[in-house]
């Protein structure tokens, strides 16, 4: 078989454009430090590198989540034991007072003082703010939840973040339920009958339920007429009102410290006496809604631990899909240097004779 002179070219061209292929294959490998930089590299592994890289990006969005809805229960947390440091302290106070022995009308009438004083930082609490948002307003929190007199003007609306894949947790307790005893008792993780509206149509509805709700619940309240002052007052929340711990019922903060502050002024002994079995209900309400908020804060850090292990297994695992081995590729490029320079000390040898040479 004749070997002809475009045989030898076109074989010489084909040898150099691979080895230089190789070369700058690589070179590029060196610099990016990635074994695949394009899919075609390994289609398969690159395949998975972007699935693992996906599934990081979307645990990092959960751990923003986390960490936005792990902030609004710390604060509501703080707040929730500065109330009951106060409610503790209303209750000190009533049993110093609540007999002959230990107290008097002068004194009754210093400590009511105190006592109003424990109702304004208990409204200022329900009012309390994370950035621009109220905490305890349920839905609405661009809305002040509590006036003065502690008329609640949010919803009972559970805000819930998600933290995993179908896994949400509520990052708020309405302030009807720490503050007016209503509906408390949920782990805020998963509410069937109180679900977060998917929609503003939705929404409408839900806020619209809930000042009828609300008007019907205002009437009712109107309609009673009280006859003794805060010792009505006081059996009236007994007799309404749910304890959420004990079983009996819920009782309306500010309408227990007004109650035993009116007692005090009036110097009505009976009217502190009974205050005290009140007090302990409120006390007992916010210490369950700060377990309600312990547990919550509990499954966050959970996940936050979870998601944290699972950010850095899929980077070791994109690392090992796509990271090049340093020390190999240096290895090759040594090789593929000294092939290059073989073929073109070869390719010159064989090439090098032309027309010009037989024409001699």
């Amino acid at each position: 078989m004749r070997i002809a002179d475009k045989m030898a070219f076109s074989q010489v061209n084909q040898n150099l454009s691979k080895t230089r292929n190789d070369m700058a294959e690589l070179q590029n490998q060196a610099a990016t430090q990635k074994r695949i930089n394009k899919p075609s590299d390994d289609p398969l592994s690159a395949a998975r590198v972007l699935a693992a890289r996906t599934e990081e990006n979307s645990n990092r969005q959960f751990l923003k989540n986390i960490n936005n809805g792990k902030a609004f229960l710390e604060v509501s947390d703080q707040s929730l034991s500065e109330l009951s440091e106060l409610l503790v302290r209303a209750k000190e106070l009533a049993i110093n007072l609540a007999s002959d022995a230990s107290g008097n009308a002068e004194s009754r009438m210093v400590t009511a003082s105190e006592i109003e004083q424990i109702y304004n930082q208990s409204v200022q609490i329900g009012n309390r703010k994370l950035g621009e948002r109220y905490i305890f307003g349920g839905f609405k929190t661009e809305t002040k939840p509590f006036a003065i007199s502690g008329q609640y003007f949010g919803d009972d609306g559970d805000m819930k973040v998600q933290i995993q894949k179908d896994a949400f947790v509520a990052m708020n307790i309405p302030g009807s339920k720490v503050f007016l005893g209503r509906g408390l008792g949920g782990d805020g993780i998963v509410r069937p009958n109180n679900e977060t509206p998917k929609d503003v149509d939705e929404l409408k509805d839900f806020q619209s339920q809930e000042v009828q709700r609300q008007e019907k619940n205002i009437e009712i309240e109107s309609n009673y007429l009280p006859t003794r002052g805060p010792a009505s007052d006081s059996r009236r929340g007994r007799s309404e009102k749910n304890d959420p711990v004990t079983g009996s019922k819920g009782v309306n903060v500010f309408s227990v410290l007004k109650g035993l502050e009116i007692s005090l002024r009036s110097n009505e002994k009976e009217g502190v006496q009974e205050a005290l079995d009140t007090l302990d209900q409120a006390i007992s309400q916010v210490i369950f809604a700060r377990s309600e908020v312990g547990a919550r804060v509990m499954v966050i850090n959970n996940n936050i631990e979870s998601l944290q292990k699972a950010v850095v297994d899929n980077k070791t695992t994109a690392s090992l899909l796509e990271d090049a081995d340093v020390f190999q590729v240096m290895s090759d490029i040594n090789k593929a240097d000294s092939a290059l320079k073989a073929t073109l000390e070869t390719s010159g040898k064989l090439v090098q004779s032309s027309l010009l040479d037989f024409l001699k």
